[in-house]
């Protein structure tokens, strides 16, 4: 009693138990505790024997966890090779308008920035510039596009456009330099849009100058750009890049001037060439004269599976002084390659010369015009009026000084978003 602390009515019943009895209480518990362990043991080989008894306890032990910890999942599980994800796949896919001055400063916004408005209306501020700076070119692209930068010294640069800094409306954007390495001396004269994934649509390369030399060159002789730039273009003395296009090689090139003269021929006309090549005439210019645009269409004019949709392509031109109209690009007739071209457009003091000319088509919903001092106006493509190729046009954006004049013209195309 003392050592194992019984109570006298305890220790009694102990004493009046036979010793069998109580060497049979104890075996009993030994047998209970061997069939246990024996039991254990049967269940744990056929856990490592068995892959259904295997895969039912974790199965078991998962649920038990989600149950206990589990909540809404905070990342994206992509099916992939190992490496295959990049940067880019972190970056989300938006429609953007990428914005060049003329000195050399970089920025995109949001397609959305700017609103719509009526013909001749007189727009609203789209970039802070410097009194001697003008807008010099707007790009309408997405964020995972790749943007090659085309300089006026027959050099091409790349970037994607998420590299690009976003800005606001009003703001300045970024000094190219501090993005490209560029030489000091090189302005960016031409930038276009390529598809991350290459199609059937881009094979080519077709370049303009400033004085109608033309030149294609394989769009793969452009992989692997080097982050100091690469030569696109050799130019002749006193000649500068003016624009590029990516083509499929059976378009017609349509080369558009600042005196108002245009010519559209065959790109097979021009052979491909090395990157390294000065190119063959594209059109034979006046004194005074210079080539300010470059654009391709296909060469016949397309025909719409569905006869309820219309499909087009028109030039559409706009004057120094804010007048413009779009004319059938097939209106055009085709030529040989340098010849003199035909008139785009009557040109007089009213108008002043070519600003912008480009191709659209029913996928055009809208354009943004770009004044010198920095005003924007944004237009549907239907409210310009589709006029004969001699016609001066009709007014687009009106100016209160009479040095102000158009600088620089984008075309957006349709999306289901809001513009």
């Amino acid at each position: 009693m003392e050592k194992f602390e019984f109570t006298d009515n305890q220790a009694q019943t102990i004493l009046d138990m036979q010793l069998k009895r109580l060497a049979a209480l104890e075996r009993q518990k030994i047998e209970a505790e061997y069939e246990e362990i024996m039991e254990k043991l049967d269940e744990l080989k056929a856990l490592l024997t068995k892959p259904k008894v295997m895969l039912k306890e974790i199965k078991g032990e998962l649920v038990e966890i989600k149950e206990k910890y589990g909540d809404e999942r905070k990342t994206k599980v992509y099916k992939r090779k190992i490496g295959e994800l990049s940067e880019e796949d972190l970056v989300a896919k938006e429609e953007v308008i990428v914005t060049i001055t003329k000195t050399g400063y970089i920025k995109r916004v949001g397609r959305g920035t700017y609103r719509s408005q009526r013909r001749g209306g007189k727009g609203v501020q789209g970039m802070t510039t410097k009194e001697e700076d003008t807008i010099k070119s707007l790009f309408s692209c997405t964020t995972h596009d790749i943007i090659y930068f085309f300089t006026d010294q027959g050099k091409v640069y790349e970037k994607r456009v998420w590299e690009i800094p976003e800005g606001s409306r009003k703001a300045k954007g970024q000094a190219i330099i501090n993005l490209i390495d560029i030489e000091q001396g090189e302005e960016v004269q031409a930038f276009l849009k390529r598809s991350a994934k290459k199609s059937e649509q881009e094979k080519y390369v077709f370049l303009a100058t400033a004085q109608g030399q033309v030149k294609r060159t394989k769009l793969e002789d452009f992989d692997n750009i080097r982050k100091t730039g690469i030569i696109a273009i050799g130019l002749k003395d006193n000649d500068e890049l003016v624009d590029a296009k990516l083509t499929n090689g059976n378009k017609n090139a349509f080369l558009v001037t600042k005196k108002g003269k245009s010519i559209r021929f065959k790109e097979s006309d021009v052979r491909a060439m090395g990157r390294t090549a000065q190119g063959v005439k594209g059109i034979d210019l006046k004194k005074g004269d210079r080539v300010i645009s470059l654009d391709v269409i296909p060469s016949k004019k397309p025909v719409p599976e569905d006869k309820r949709r219309k499909l087009f392509r028109h030039l559409l031109v706009v004057t120094e002084r804010g007048l413009g109209k779009r004319t059938d690009a097939y209106k055009y007739p085709p030529q040989k390659r340098a010849g003199v071209g035909v008139k785009v457009a009557n040109i007089n003091k009213k108008t002043g010369d070519v600003a912008a000319a480009q191709i659209v088509d029913q996928n055009t919903e809208k354009i943004v015009l770009t004044s010198k001092k920095g005003k924007v106006i944004k237009l549907p493509v239907k409210n310009i009026p589709v006029l004969g190729r001699t016609t001066q046009g009709v007014i687009l954006m009106r100016f209160k000084l009479k040095s102000e004049a158009v600088s620089a013209m984008a075309c957006l195309q349709e999306t289901n978003g809001d513009n």
